[in-house]
């Protein structure tokens, strides 16, 4: 989910690059009274994703983000709360172009903010609604806007495109395979898109769609065409968001680190991790990287003790304040009788610590490992594992401070 900048892909060999993100939209498709850039997904706000996604690249160095009037003041809440670096928020347009176009007049027009930002040699267009967009493909539109000018990336049409005629029948019909759709995120000199936009008519920024369009009309410029990957689609309708969600609970859940410090009967220990993907790497790396999952297997002593020295290591990090983290505490029990009292007792402490790493953004489970019947250990194991990859595939906020019995 959070590829490390760089690692994965060379920089490209520009000068220096920025983004500019539109995120003015009403929402009208999404049937909300909330535009679908503030929706929250996984608790955070789906335009978060988005600058995150642009923040994470070391060689974007601006990030400008365009909202409507009226949300200036909820788009720096977001920044503020999310710690959002390099984002200048800049008042949009009554239309995408104008919203674009002053996005970018923050790079070259003084009267229009309180500081002029370092004017890039390459710009990235993206919509902040395309929460998705990894590195390799902004790298492959940067350098082919740096050799053509202008690029973008595009998919092969999912559906055939029609044409009906003035009494509402079939026209004709488009060959699929010669066209394709163009989505984002799209790339351009800065000097080329800049002054297209200076020459639209009124017409092109109230009724245009396409930039690439623009950069070709007024600059004949002929944009290079990317092919992109099937993440980046874009957040349109309300079933788009419990897409998202789904997509990025899957991306959550790809690592988990296991954490113990039982010292005795180690192997049944391990049992119950062999069924997860274990992270054996450095806790201080982990937290640094890509794992927001972390199981902690103690023994009932000193579970809440062990459990807190983690919790104290997160808030340490900068992971709660990105993605909600789960934290599960498997409770060892190898006693051959359990108090009731004791049950409650631990049952208690574990909903109010639940609570207060709540507010931390860390969702903190339970699980009560019984082990004592060597016949029935492989099916414990089975449903402590079953139990786990649950809590941290659903991620619910609401079985916080439960504690379940494998």
């Amino acid at each position: 989910m959070e590829p490390s900048s760089g690692s994965r892909c060379p920089r490209p060999a520009v000068a220096a690059v920025a983004a500019v993100l539109p995120a003015g939209g009403t929402g009208e498709r999404l049937g909300g009274a909330t535009p679908k850039q503030f929706c929250t997904v996984q608790g955070r706000p789906l335009v978060s994703y988005t600058v995150r996604a642009m923040e994470r690249i070391s060689w974007i160095s601006d990030i400008v983000v365009v909202v409507s009037p009226e949300n200036i003041e909820t788009m720096k809440s977001i920044t503020e709360k999310y710690g959002h670096k390099r984002v200048t928020i800049v008042k949009g347009g009554v239309t995408r172009h104008r919203s674009i176009f002053n996005g970018l007049k923050v790079f070259a027009e003084n009267e229009f903010s309180n500081q002029l930002l370092q004017k890039p040699e390459v710009v990235i267009i993206h919509d902040a609604v395309r929460p998705f967009v990894e590195e390799d493909i902004l790298s492959k539109v940067v350098t082919a806007a740096k050799d053509h000018g202008a690029a973008g990336a595009i998919r092969p049409l999912v559906s055939t495109v029609i044409a009906s005629a003035a009494d509402g029948c079939l026209d004709h019909s488009l060959e699929r395979a010669k066209y394709r759709a163009s989505e984002m995120p799209q790339a351009f000199l800065f000097d080329i898109i800049y002054e297209a936009y200076q020459q639209c008519t009124d017409y092109d920024l109230d009724y245009g769609t396409e930039c690439l369009h623009l950069a070709l009309k007024y600059c004949k410029t002929n944009a290079k065409l990317v092919e992109g990957t099937s993440d980046l689609w874009k957040v349109t309708y309300k079933r788009d968001l419990y897409a998202a969600e789904s997509i990025i609970k899957d991306n959550l859940a790809q690592q988990v680190c296991v954490i113990t410090s039982v010292k005795e009967d180690v192997a049944r220990v391990e049992a119950v991790s062999i069924i997860l993907s274990k992270n054996d790497g450095h806790l201080q790396d982990i937290f640094s990287g890509q794992c927001y999952n972390f199981v902690c297997i103690n023994d009932k002593k000193y579970a809440i003790e062990e459990t807190q020295k983690l919790v104290d290591m997160l808030e340490k990090s900068n992971i709660p304040l990105l993605y909600p983290v789960v934290l599960i505490s498997v409770h060892l029990d190898v006693s051959e009788n359990i108090s009731c009292s004791i049950a409650m007792e631990e049952l208690t402490r574990i909903k109010k610590f639940g609570r207060e790493v709540k507010k931390k953004n860390i969702l903190l489970y339970g699980i009560l490992f019984q082990y004592k019947d060597r016949l029935l250990l492989q099916e414990t194991v089975n449903s402590a594992a079953a139990l786990i990859l649950a809590l941290i595939m659903d991620r619910n906020p609401e079985l916080i401070g439960q504690l379940l019995v494998a």
